[in-house]
């Protein structure tokens, strides 16, 4: 699902609607996380998101990455979730 991150932040960048504002379009950002116990001691990151700011206020949302990743048409999602 790796190459589906640029079509992601793309998007995003693209399609974001600030629910602040209402400007159009982002600056976008992955960030991955390690968890607690085993996954911190090894250094697995198996939290992931995307952080888009407001190109306008910088009023920033977070989305988590596997959630976007997992959909199988992921304009139609972006569609709905930007939907205003």
């Amino acid at each position: 699902m790796e190459h589906t991150v640029p079509k992601v932040i793309n998007i995003l960048a693209k399609e974001f609607i600030c629910t602040k504002c209402h400007s159009s379009g982002a600056s976008v950002e992955k960030l991955a996380m390690s968890g607690t116990g085993i996954s911190r001691f090894l250094d697995i990151q198996p939290y992931r998101y995307v952080f888009a700011s407001c190109n306008h206020c910088g009023y920033t949302e977070i989305f988590n990455l596997k959630m976007l990743e997992g959909k199988d048409d992921l304009g139609t999602f972006i569609d709905i979730l930007f939907a205003g």
